[in-house]
């Protein structure tokens, strides 16, 4: 407690009373972080994440709890009772603790203060057995005032933190290593499911099949240019402006939102084809009109609430093209290094030493006037009170400018903490005011025949902005491309109603309906937020899991689920649709809040989700251990691992299938691999039929000359190539085409030059060894028994000489690669590190580098599509995880003397001994 530790406290620095004591915190970084703060008698390690866990394998169950395994490590028949083992990894760490702690008066876990934090703690508290006080160690920030007020407020373990964490994990545990095992044998091998990752990919499924459902729909209206004829008042106001037609003799002109997904109309509208919008503009063009109506509303926003977890991770993807698993990673360095307070909360909240330093900045920045008279405070409702904490913002009581800390960090990281920083004081600037205007305006088309004419209405809208307010440091990105930025103006004439107005131009304008858009990262999170599925920190480690596992891959920023989503996604809906239904999972992260809060108990709650509830009560009676086990059987392989793709010519049907190598196409007897990056969407009938084609036609090239065996010309696994069918039933022999070669049009006598090689050369004359030229996995190179020598084309393999080759092996061998070839594309400038992207081809395929980073390109990126952004991301990412870690050689093991024999040492016996000389 306070009054028990009796610090000192010189220029900042915590200094002990005389008494040691052992700090333990999760990471290296945050130990060092610390321990500046601290003065002597302080002793600051870390725990390096999690000491223990559930085993990962029936070889790490300690003997006497063997018989848990069948229950994945949980004893479930004693109230849920899980088996922790040391990670064979933190073994040497924590015998590293448990010495430090013996030279200590005193213990302080300082551990984060969510749910992991305290778990983690709780794990020290139990493996370290320690014999010395002990307390808890919090804080949402590290700066000095921060670790002295948690040095001077200490309090103990919270339990029911530590229950909520245990019980996440033992739910994850059935659920991860019961559903799996199914997934391995109905799907294919080293597939995972698991509570929240399996609904994240059953929402991008979803969409994608709404995708695969759509169909376009055409609509067509006119836009119109008109002009007011009068100069306006202020200089630099517009005389013009467009307008888009929204009516036709009262009635409605149809919009892109009145199509369902099948194309057809849902509501009484007037459907303009080419035809008749054409018709109707040139009938117009020659009309008068005149301002029918003018709406002037005043236009007010308020700013963004600062940032919490979900909301950082949307616009750290949005803004600056991050992934959520590198926006946190980024985001923990900055906390673990004293520049931003803890990052995974669910509050909107500023303490009231924030409210004032934000307001401060703000108003030294930009002005008194563009700070409200009193806080604003952002009073969010927690379900959890352990997510309760403030909002993420700069750490520290008046907080350093984006200038101010440049030099300190890395690119990534300083774009990341101006974002924070940005949104953090706009938080606390005044609002945006201004005044929207919308504009109608009628007239009357020449008469089509003998009718009368139409009566048309266009309308156009507008905003002004008076004063920007909060819209000065800091405006939120959409992810709908038709929703305008908050600080958007678009300025119309000032016009009165009944004015005339001029039609400078009447376009007929084209228009068709989009499918749905897919998921990105931050689209994807506000929607798992919005249903009430997972917590926010736990999103980042979901998207990377589901695009780890082959679930789904990028396209740009889109997430594509993959073929083997939608098997996986099929069979849990039809046989575990209460494990991916979003309200059942919505409620049982309500469940889990509730025995944080101690309102619930784990135990019960676990019998309940483990065996069943069969009370009258139960919406189902069903547990999950009946449903992985009884329910196997009734699970057909086959049927979950089809997708219809539609009927061909022939009337046969057309499917798409996952097997245990991946994904394929079949009609019939005929199968062809889906390319990797196809997504689902675009796999019609068309391009299925094109893909059998490919591949069940091999070109027969004719006969080879000296053997007469047939050439075949296919495509394979690794590429086109060309082989021979030999007559006797002997090895065939291959030979991959040259880069400019396709199986459609290599020639019988290109396919005879090539299988041809490698190609003799001749002996070198000082050793006597066969030179040859051949053609292997990276390139094409002349060999001399072990030493070799790149060639600069394909085609010199058949023209090369000896005298070039020994000309080649007379210069030393180049360590590196050779000079690098023009870029496949270039992407412009990174906005990380200000360099020139380009895209090259690399020895393991195509990468992107801006010169000092590389990043190859994942399932789903082409070279022909790839974006600057995606580029940035790459690199980003690839920054965020570090050099690549070399594998340490280990030294050959020593081997023990061989054990003789039983002969052999009869064999000893009998010989004869050597005298003593």
């Amino acid at each position: 407690m306070a009054s028990d530790t009796d610090e000192r406290v010189d220029d900042g620095v915590v200094n002990s009373d005389g008494r040691r004591r052992l700090v333990i915190v999760e990471s290296p970084a945050k130990a060092r972080t610390i321990a500046g703060y601290l003065g002597d008698g302080y002793v600051v390690e870390s725990s390096i994440g999690h000491i223990r866990d559930l085993p990962g394998a029936a070889s790490e169950m300690p003997a006497a709890q063997k018989h848990l395994w069948k229950t994945y490590g949980i004893d479930v028949d004693n109230g849920f009772e899980p088996v922790y083992v040391v990670n064979p990894d933190k073994k040497q760490q924590v015998q590293k603790l448990k010495t430090a702690l013996k030279d200590v008066d005193e213990l302080l876990l300082a551990t984060d203060e969510d749910r992991e934090g305290e778990a983690i703690a709780w794990h020290l508290l139990e493996v370290l057995k320690p014999r010395v006080p002990v307390r808890r160690m919090v804080f949402h920030e590290i700066t000095p005032a921060a670790i002295r007020d948690a040095v001077e407020h200490p309090r103990e373990i919270d339990r029911a933190l530590v229950d909520a964490q245990e019980t996440r994990r033992i739910v994850d545990r059935l659920y991860g290593y019961g559903v799996s095992p199914v997934l391995w044998k109905k799907v294919m091998p080293r597939l995972s499911a698991g509570r929240v990752q399996s609904v994240a990919t059953r929402l991008l499924v979803e969409r994608e099949r709404a995708r695969i459902r759509f169909r376009s729909a055409d609509y067509w209206d006119l836009e119109g240019t008109f002009d007011t004829g009068v100069e306006p008042e202020n200089q630099g106001d517009p005389t013009r402006f467009d307008a888009t037609l929204v009516s036709v003799d009262g009635r409605r002109v149809a919009t892109g939102r009145d199509f369902d997904e099948s194309g057809q109309l849902t509501k009484e509208v007037v459907h303009l084809d080419e035809a008749a919008a054409t018709s109707l503009a040139a009938r117009l063009a020659d009309s008068d009109f005149v301002v029918r109506a003018v709406e002037e509303r005043p236009y007010r926003r308020s700013p963004y609430p600062p940032f919490m977890t979900s909301t950082l991770q949307q616009e750290g993807s949005r803004k600056l093209r991050l992934t959520a698993r590198l926006v946190m990673s980024l985001a923990q360095r900055l906390y673990e290094n004293g520049y931003i307070t803890y990052m995974r909360t669910d509050s909107t909240t500023l303490s009231e030493t924030a409210l004032a330093a934000a307001r401060q900045q703000a108003r030294e920045l930009y002005g008194a006037e563009y700070v409200p008279d009193a806080p604003r405070r952002y009073e969010r409702k927690v379900k959890n009170a352990q997510e309760a904490h403030e909002a993420i913002r700069p750490a520290g009581d008046t907080f350093r400018t984006p200038a101010s800390v440049r030099a300190e960090l890395g690119s990534d990281e300083y774009r990341l903490y101006e974002l924070i920083w940005q949104r953090t004081v706009a938080s606390q600037m005044a609002d945006a005011v201004g005044r929207s205007v919308t504009v109608r305006v009628g007239g009357t088309a020449a008469a089509a025949g003998n009718g009368a004419g139409e009566d048309v209405e266009f309308s156009a809208s507008g905003k002004i902005i008076t004063f920007p307010g909060f819209l000065r440091a800091y405006v939120e990105e959409t992810d709908d491309e038709s929703t305008e930025r908050d600080d958007r103006e678009t300025r119309l004439p000032q016009v009165a109603e009944s004015q005339p107005l001029a039609a400078v131009a009447i376009e007929p304008q084209s228009h068709a309906t989009a499918p749905p858009a897919r998921y990105t990262e931050a689209s994807l999170v506000k929607a798992l937020e919005d249903l009430g599925i997972g917590r926010p920190s736990t999103y980042a480690s979901i998207l990377g899991t589901i695009q780890d596992r082959g679930y789904v891959f990028k396209r740009g920023t889109a997430l594509v689920p993959s073929f083997t989503a939608f098997a996986v996604v099929g069979l849990l809906e039809q046989h575990f649709g209460r494990l991916v239904d979003y309200g059942f999972t919505a409620a049982m992260e309500d469940d889990l809040d509730e025995i944080a809060s101690g309102e619930a108990q784990s135990a019960a709650w676990l019998a309940r989700f483990y065996f069943g509830d069969d009370s009258s009560t139960a919406d189902d009676p069903h547990g999950l251990k009946e449903l992985v086990t009884d329910r196997l059987g009734d699970i057909d392989a086959r049927e979950v691992n089809s997708l219809p793709v539609g009927v061909a010519e022939d009337g046969e049907q057309v499917v798409a299938r996952v097997g245990r190598y991946g994904p394929y196409v079949q009609k019939g007897d005929l199968r062809a691999s889906i390319p990797d990056d196809m997504p689902p969407d675009e796999l019609t009938v068309e391009r299925a039929m094109a893909l059998l084609n490919k591949t069940s036609d091999e070109r027969l090239l004719g006969q080879h000359p000296d053997t007469h065996e047939p050439i075949l010309a296919r495509t394979g696994r690794y590429g086109p190539y060309v082989t021979t069918q030999p007559l006797d039933g002997g090895e065939s022999k291959t030979a991959s085409l040259f880069k400019d070669m396709d199986v459609e049009s290599v020639s019988l006598e290109d396919a005879v030059r090539l299988l041809s090689l490698p190609r003799s050369l001749g002996s070198d004359p000082a050793t006597g060894e066969e030179i040859t030229a051949q053609n292997g996995r990276y390139g094409p190179y002349v060999k001399r028994g072990a030493d070799s020598r790149s060639l600069e084309s394909e085609p010199a393999l058949f023209t090369v000489t000896l005298g070039e080759a020994l000309a080649l092996f007379a210069q030393p061998k180049t360590r590196g690669r050779r000079a690098a070839a023009a870029p496949l594309r270039e992407l412009g400038n990174d906005p990380s590190s200000g360099k020139p992207m380009v895209v090259r081809e690399g020895r393991f395929g195509p990468y992107v580098t801006d010169g000092e980073t590389n990043a190859s390109l994942r399932k789903g990126d082409s070279i022909e599509a790839l974006t600057a952004e995606r580029g940035a991301e790459l690199l980003a990412e690839r920054r965020a995880s570090g050099p690549a870690k070399k594998t340490a050689r280990r030294a050959p093991a020593k081997r023990a003397p061989a054990k003789k024999t039983a002969a052999k040492k009869a064999a000893a016996k009998r010989a004869p001994k050597k005298k003593a000389q």
